[in-house]
C-alpha cells in the first residue's frame, strides 16, 4: 500500500481583509498517496491556490490538521517549513517566478546550490534542461524566451532535485492549448517514474484529457473527490 504523503482533516483557512473575514477553505478533508497524480479544479476563488500553498508550507492553516510527509505542519517553525519546501517539494507557478538576471541553467542550479549540491549541480541542471528540449536555451535569460520555454525552465527547476511531491498552480494558465498539453505531458512523464503530482487548473477540457483523479473545490469546500469515489 502506498504511503500517504498529504493528509488534511477539517482544514480551514481564513484571511482578514480589514473588516471582512474571507473563508478561503471551509473544512477540507483530503489524502494524497505516494505516486498519485491529482488535478484540483474549481472556479476562481474556490480555494485551489490556498490549498496548494498550505500543502506546500507557504502558509499556515487557521484550523484543522494538515500533515505532509508525516509531519504536522502546524508544529513546524518557519525555518523547518522552509527546509521542507527546499528539500522535498517542487513548485511550478503560473507566473514562472524565474530569476530574471539568471540564465535558464543558472535558475535550475540556484535551487540545487541552496540544497547543498556541489559542482555536480551544473551537470544535473544541464541534463534536466536537455530532457525538456531546452538544451539550446541554457544560456538565455527569461526575457529571451517564450512563455512556453520559461514554463519548461520552471518545471526543470522544480524537478531537478527529484522531489517527492510537485505542486503546480495553474501552470498552463498563460499558454496556448498546444503548449498546455506539452507541459501537462511533462508532469505525467515525471509521475510515471514515481513523482507525486498535484496540479490546480481551471482548464476543464485539458483536465478531462488527462484522465486522472480530480478533486473539485467550490467556495472553499471539496464537492467531489475521484479518489474517494474509487475507494467505495
Amino acid at each position: 500500500m502506498a504511503d500517504t504523503l498529504v493528509s488534511a482533516s477539517r482544514v480551514t483557512k481564513d484571511f482578514n481583509t480589514g473588516k471582512i473575514v474571507v473563508h478561503a477553505l471551509r473544512g477540507v478533508d483530503l489524502e494524497v498517496s505516494e505516486g498519485d497524480f491529482m488535478s484540483i479544479v474549481g472556479p476562481s476563488g474556490s480555494g485551489k491556490t490556498t490549498l496548494l500553498n498550505l500543502i506546500g508550507a507557504l502558509d499556515v492553516a487557521t484550523g484543522g490538521e494538515l500533515s505532509v510527509f508525516g509531519k504536522d505542519l502546524s508544529t513546524l517553525s518557519r525555518r523547518k517549513r522552509a527546509e521542507l519546501r527546499l528539500h522535498s517539494l517542487g513548485f511550478v507557478f503560473q507566473a514562472y517566478n524565474l530569476v530574471p538576471v539568471l540564465t535558464a541553467r543558472e535558475n535550475v542550479e540556484f535551487v540545487l546550490e541552496l540544497q547543498g549540491a556541489g559542482s555536480e549541480r551544473v551537470e544535473t541542471a544541464s541534463e534536466v534542461l536537455e530532457s525538456l528540449s531546452l538544451g539550446e536555451l541554457m544560456d538565455r535569460r527569461p526575457q529571451e524566451m517564450s512563455g512556453g520555454q520559461q514554463q519548461r525552465v520552471a518545471v526543470a527547476r522544480a524537478v531537478a532535485s527529484r522531489p517527492r511531491l510537485v505542486l503546480a498552480d495553474e501552470p498552463t494558465g498563460n499558454l496556448d492549448p498546444v503548449l498546455s498539453r506539452e507541459i501537462m505531458q511533462i508532469f505525467i512523464d515525471f509521475n510515471q517514474v514515481g513523482v507525486t503530482v498535484m496540479v490546480a487548473s481551471h482548464d476543464l477540457r485539458l483536465i478531462e484529457e488527462l484522465q486522472k483523479p480530480v478533486v473539485t473545490l467550490n467556495q472553499g469546500r471539496i464537492i467531489h473527490n475521484d479518489l474517494e469515489v474509487a475507494d467505495v
